[in-house]
């Protein structure tokens, strides 16, 4: 399985300067490559190659591996466009944003990420050194940094190319490693449900709570500060605003990470596979007050999940999607339906039996049930693979994210 390895760069001033000057060059490139693709209607990456190759060389002095890359990096950047208008994530047809999404070229970042292949990087992992390619000519022995950890997975199993990232001042290379996978355990003794939630991020069928509680009085604390330094807009509270940008995306993430690190081993250990709900859609199937939204909206469950998914798959724990609905109702030891069934967001009491539990754990149970029942009935292991990845020039895969370019709609 494919694993990214994220690792720190330390380059000097004189360094740093080489470095962005080549992802401006590089990132100019592409948004003139993105307005020839957007003029003629071609946006195959041989095609737009023989319409702007040559230029994209001579005009931008990029070295033809790096003109080659650019030129994959716009193709994959209209892939992603026509993937998110076909999904409905930029509107419906005839509509202002799916207008705005269409009507113009992709435009990409001054300095967003730019792949690095083998003949344009080179590691030395002893000296913790690289050699990098850059307009200027090649820079070698620029430092870098990484937990012992990650140095590891990437002397042992780094494959194919590296992105090259500048984030608030910081720089990094994003390393393609292929990692083997575990036997997937083909008989599980039992499942553990995993019931998600935005009070309690995670409840287990053992009866774990993940409680949220504190990560959402934290969330609540950020919005209110957001809210009032941006009512506020002046150079000091610009300077606040920008040095917490991400503070709460990464917290979040971390949270997600050792939630799913304990679910899996929970899972490894006692030879059971993990059963996960399917809540795909539900941001457009559930309607909310305007206070509410923000709270659903923050909420990273398709984050956990796919967490969850490859450090399983890694493991070789099966991981079963299962239909969610009615769950929160359903009584787990007699199996009665009932919306009165819910007395509140915590507490479960069944009106058939009298049975009474905490309700994401009851919950949680009739989700182990669904998946055990899937399970007997010959359905696989639905734990899903990374996200497609396009090819790049000399035939790796690499994968184009919405950070990398984006066009005249704010949904790309």
């Amino acid at each position: 399985m494919k694993l990214v390895v994220q690792i720190r760069l330390l380059p000097t001033p004189v360094q740093a300067a080489a470095l962005e000057a080549t992802l401006r060059a590089c990132n100019e490139a592409a948004t003139w490559v993105g307005e020839v693709a957007f003029a003629h209607g071609e946006f195959k990456n041989f095609a737009l190659r023989k319409l702007t190759y040559e230029q994209v060389k001579s005009r931008w002095g990029l070295g033809a591996q790096a003109a080659q890359h650019t030129i994959k990096k716009t193709c994959d950047a209209y892939a992603t466009l026509r993937a998110n208008l076909t999904a409905g994530r930029l509107g419906r047809p005839g509509s202002v944003r799916h207008r705005r999404a269409t009507q113009k070229p992709v435009v990409f970042r001054p300095l967003g990420a730019q792949p690095y292949d083998d003949r344009m990087l080179s590691w030395q992992l002893a000296e913790r050194t690289v050699s990098v390619w850059t307009t200027g000519g090649r820079m070698k022995n620029v430092a870098f940094t990484a937990v012992p950890e990650q140095l590891a997975t990437l002397a042992r199993y780094r494959r194919g190319e590296s992105d090259l990232i500048c984030r608030d001042g910081r720089w990094f290379l994003n390393a393609t490693c292929e990692v083997p996978e575990a036997p997937l355990n083909t008989d599980p003794v039992d499942f553990l449900g995993i019931d998600l939630g935005v009070v309690n991020i995670a409840t287990t069928s053992d009866g774990k709570i993940m409680a949220g509680r504190g990560l959402n009085r934290i969330r609540a604390r950020e919005r209110t500060l957001r809210a009032k330094l941006q009512r506020k807009n002046t150079p000091s509270a610009r300077r606040r605003l920008k040095k917490r940008r991400r503070k709460e995306a990464r917290r979040a993430k971390d949270i997600n990470h050792k939630i799913a690190k304990h679910v899996v081993a929970e899972a490894e250990r006692t030879g059971r596979g993990i059963a996960l709900e399917d809540l795909t859609g539900i941001r457009e199937r559930v309607r909310l007050r305007k206070p509410q939204r923000a709270t659903l909206h923050s909420w990273s469950f398709h984050q956990l999940g796919s967490f969850i998914a490859y450090k399983a798959r890694r493991a070789g724990v099966p991981v079963v999607h299962v239909d969610p609905a009615y769950t929160s109702r359903t009584c787990a030891e007699c199996g009665r339906i009932d919306q009165a069934n819910r007395v509140s967001q915590a507490r479960f009491a069944c009106r058939n039996c009298g049975f009474v539990d905490h309700a994401d754990r009851n919950g949680s149970r009739n989700i182990r049930a669904r998946a055990w029942e899937l399970w007997r009935r010959g359905a696989p292991s639905t734990a899903p693979a990374p996200p497609p990845r396009q090819r790049d020039g000399a035939g790796r895969k690499r994968s184009i994210t919405a950070s990398d370019a984006r066009c005249a709609s704010p949904g790309l």
